[in-house]
C-alpha cells in the first residue's frame, strides 16, 4: 500500500485549457469538457497527470490544450 500511496504523491501536473466552444459537438463531449471542469473559452484548469484525465483529454483533442506543469 505505500508503494501506491507514494506513486500518486509524486504524479505531476497538468494544465487543461478549453482552445474551442462546445457547441456542436456531440453531448459525449461536451460531458467530457464538463467532467475536466471546463465551462467556456479560455477557462484552464489544473488536474493531475493520470491515466482517467488522459483519455478524457483524448476524447476532446481538438477543443483543449494541454500543458504539463513543472513543481
Amino acid at each position: 500500500m505505500a508503494a501506491k500511496a507514494s506513486k500518486s504523491a509524486k504524479e505531476g501536473r497538468i494544465r487543461v485549457t478549453q482552445i474551442r466552444s462546445g457547441i456542436g459537438t456531440k453531448p459525449k463531449q461536451r460531458g467530457t469538457l464538463r467532467a475536466l471542469g471546463l465551462r467556456r473559452i479560455g477557462h484552464s484548469n489544473i488536474l493531475p497527470d493520470r491515466g482517467e484525465i488522459r483519455g478524457m483529454i483524448a476524447r476532446v483533442p481538438h477543443l483543449v490544450k494541454v500543458e504539463e506543469i513543472d513543481e
